[in-house]
């Protein structure tokens, strides 16, 4: 003789777990119906395939897609020496011309951030950094 599906609902092993709440998860995705279709037809009819497929054709003719070209940039063959005086190189070019900035600002400008910032770049002592070699590496020093 067969047991009621009560008898057996008790029996159950949870190992710990909340039993309704499982049951009516499990419910709602089980009454859950079929997918919604695709999208509706925008004339009166649906499209036959092969007015699907002009449709399709025109517009990829209409619109052709841009041609998007990535160069990379070009990689730094300098050595670490080189690159190091090309930079110290720099560095002393632009605190020249910030110290001609600094000797044509007008008067009314003196007291200014403006006048304090090119101070202070031109009060910079970079005549260390031009006597700095760095090393070669690799046994070459």
């Amino acid at each position: 003789m067969r047991r009621p599906c009560a008898d057996r609902e008790e029996k159950r092993v949870t190992h710990g777990r909340d039993m309704k709440a499982y049951i009516a998860a499990m419910r709602y995705v089980t009454e859950i119906g079929t997918m919604p279709r695709g999208r509706k037809p925008e004339g009166e009819h649906t499209l036959s395939n092969a007015e699907r497929q002009a449709r399709y054709r025109a517009s990829r003719q209409a619109s052709p897609a841009p041609v998007i070209v990535r160069t990379r940039r070009p990689t730094d063959r300098r050595s670490r020496p080189q690159r190091w005086s090309d930079a110290v190189n720099e560095l002393l070019t632009l605190q020249a011309g910030y110290a001609e900035w600094l000797a044509q600002l007008p008067e009314s400008l003196r007291d200014s951030s403006t006048a304090e910032a090119l101070e202070a770049i031109v009060d910079l002592d970079l005549t260390n950094l031009a006597e700095i070699e760095p090393p070669r590496g690799y046994g070459r020093d």
